[in-house]
């Protein structure tokens, strides 16, 4: 455990003394959705309708704008190698990793979203379902990202290669997340598509640590 929060904390401070990565994943948030009501028009009601959507989508897609990095960092300068032969197992060092990826990029999303949701008109009864779904579901987004960052580890076009693979697992977590946050303000049942959420999230933490360390395996061997 010492080892773990050890390896968190290198990579917490590493991403503090590369402050503007993180800093452009939440830039590019407030961005993308603001520019919605440019293109949609102002209407209030078609804000208030689209606005769950278009939060989760603009997420989703900051959420990746690091998960290129996640792994090739230390894969050039070689301390990926250092850490396949630490005593600590390579699975709990992806999910030190990407729990770093998430507390220094999903989190700053998190609490950027109520402020966008207030902008888009969003009701107030979806306010507090789309921060416990964004808090449910950004987790998985960066489980699956970091299989995918490791299956293109060292590839040309990576960035490319990891939209291809990982864009279509998100979409389940977008889809139940959005479905949440609608389900809240028109009065419907949300707490199932929340269910589903920390189903897929426990899936995930059991599964992609696993999958992510095979895959560097491969790219080290």
């Amino acid at each position: 455990m010492a080892r773990f929060l050890s390896l968190l904390g290198r990579d917490l401070h590493l991403a503090q003394r590369h402050g503007f990565d993180s800093l452009l994943a939440v830039v590019f948030f407030i961005i993308a959705v603001v520019l919605f009501p440019f293109g949609v028009g102002p209407e209030p009601n078609i804000l208030a309708r689209i606005a769950a959507g278009v939060i989760w989508v603009a997420a989703l897609l900051a959420s990746m704008l690091s998960l290129e990095r996640l792994f090739q960092t230390d894969y050039e300068d070689g301390s990926l190698e250092l850490l396949l032969l630490a005593p600590l197992p390579l699975e709990l060092v992806v999910l030190a990793k990407v729990a770093a990826h998430w507390l220094t990029t999903g989190l700053p999303l998190i609490v950027a979203a109520p402020l966008l949701a207030v902008l888009l008109n969003m009701n107030g009864a979806g306010f507090a379902v789309l921060v416990a779904a964004l808090l449910i579901g950004t987790p998985t987004l960066s489980l699956i990202g970091a299989v995918g960052a490791g299956l293109v580890l060292g590839s040309r076009r990576g960035g490319v290669l990891l939209s291809l693979l990982v864009l279509p697992l998100f979409i389940p977590v977008l889809v139940f997340g959005v479905a949440a946050v609608d389900g809240a303000i028109a009065g419907f049942a949300f707490r199932s598509p929340l269910l589903i959420l920390g189903g897929m999230l426990l899936a995930a933490l059991a599964l992609c640590p696993w999958a992510s360390g095979a895959a560097l395996r491969q790219a080290l061997g």
